[in-house]
């Protein structure tokens, strides 16, 4: 019986995680792919000194605002979620920044880890 119950509550999850990732579209949320020195839209004054960079911590949220016309190797303006603490190099929380699309990923990392278990799983018994 709860065997059942945890095939019938996983499966939408393996499925999802097993899904191909679709286009970039705006408001879709997006994860970096390890940590990413990216462009700020608006730079930051941090002491005295101009800084138009700054660091995202590996599988940082974001949320797509803008994407580029170009097919090839699309340009991304999105905006920071998460907790960072903002402090420097880390980008802040809701900051506008620039990256390519080869940066991120669009599926969080906790369903392929789900799907990568399951499969382990299954490839045992």
């Amino acid at each position: 019986m709860v065997s059942v119950a945890v095939l019938i509550l996983g499966a939408p999850l393996v499925l999802y995680s097993l899904a191909p990732p679709g286009p970039f579209r705006e408001g879709d949320t997006v994860f970096s792919d390890g940590e990413q020195r990216v462009e700020l839209t608006t730079p930051r004054n941090i002491a005295g000194r101009i800084d138009e960079t700054c660091l995202l911590d590996p599988n940082s949220p974001l949320i797509i605002s803008r994407i580029t016309d170009d097919p090839l190797n699309p340009l991304l303006v999105a905006h920071v979620q998460g907790n960072q603490a903002g402090e420097w190099p880390f980008c802040p929380v809701h900051a506008e920044v620039r990256l390519s699309a080869r940066q991120v990923f669009q599926k969080p990392p906790l369903f392929g880890s789900i799907r990568q278990m399951l499969l382990r799983g299954s490839a045992s018994n």
